[in-house]
């Protein structure tokens, strides 16, 4: 485990989700304490129950208040942080939540529900220019213009208000199918804007230098190349300011069998650092 989790350490899974990190590393750290961070009140929930632990404190918070959250442990400095920033398949599957242009959901896709804007808020009402310099910046997306084009014209007539319905939109603009359902794109650039993604990432990043202790490793996997390009960038420049080792020279991806076992894992890139 990159992380390396040690007995008596004291670690943070920023992205705590269902618990599924945080269980393993559990298995490492003897009497020592794990702090789990969700933005979603949900998954916080479920991980509650599957970390039942004298040894787990739970916090509801974004990447941006890390810093904060561990402080209010009583905690000033970790032995580790781990980073998972891909969307859970809970948060896929849960149709109410709008995350999947497979599903009939309503477009939301916040992952702290208390917050206002929401993907319905930006499709329908962000403005052509805007809608397009979302879905080409953070979706990487080929055809933002024409896509944001055919959106702006649907929802003249009427509210575009479920997943599908967009889906729909964004197929009839690409007349065909690749090896990417063809919504796939605009639905990531639409879910990394609506929760602020990148500026949550960037500030959590530098955040972390700030609690980990010398020798404490930062872990970070992603699952896109915008992510990806930012956690290689920071680490980059960390060490040339002599913050941080780089230990991953290129990004440790899954092995064949373990994508066999979960192959949303496919895409998944792991870098991590270690503390000066």
């Amino acid at each position: 485990m990159l992380l390396k989790p040690k007995s008596g350490g004291i670690y943070v899974d920023a992205t705590v989700g269902l618990g599924g990190h945080a269980e393993e590393i559990l298995k490492h750290i003897g009497n020592g304490m794990l702090i789990g961070i969700d933005r979603d009140e949900e998954s916080l929930k479920m991980a509650m129950g599957r970390l039942a632990d004298k040894r787990v404190i739970l916090k509801k918070g974004r990447f941006s208040e890390i810093e904060r959250l561990v402080n209010e442990t009583g905690v000033s400095e970790v032995d580790g942080i781990l980073f998972d920033i891909g969307t859970s398949m809970f948060h896929l599957k849960a149709a109410e939540r709008g995350f999947s242009f497979l599903s009939g959901g309503p477009l939301d896709m916040r992952m702290d529900r208390e917050q206002e804007l929401t993907a319905g808020d930006i499709v329908n009402k962000y403005s052509e220019k805007d809608v397009d310099k979302i879905l080409w910046e953070y979706g990487e997306e080929r055809l933002s213009r024409k896509i944001a084009k055919a959106i702006v014209n649907y929802r003249a007539k009427k509210r575009i208000d479920t997943c599908a319905e967009l889906s729909d939109i964004i197929c009839s603009v690409y007349k065909g199918r690749g090896k990417l359902h063809p919504a796939t794109k605009t639905f990531q650039a639409l879910r990394i804007a609506v929760n602020d993604e990148m500026n949550e990432l960037r500030k959590g990043l530098v955040a972390s230098s700030g609690i980990l202790r010398t020798g404490g490793r930062l872990c970070v996997i992603s699952y896109h190349s915008l992510e990806d390009r930012m956690v290689k960038n920071f680490m980059r420049d960390s060490q040339k300011q002599g913050i941080f080792n780089v230990i991953t020279k290129k990004p440790l991806v899954p092995s064949y069998e373990e994508i066999r076992l979960n192959p949303s894992a496919r895409s998944a890139k792991l870098r991590g650092a270690e503390k000066i």
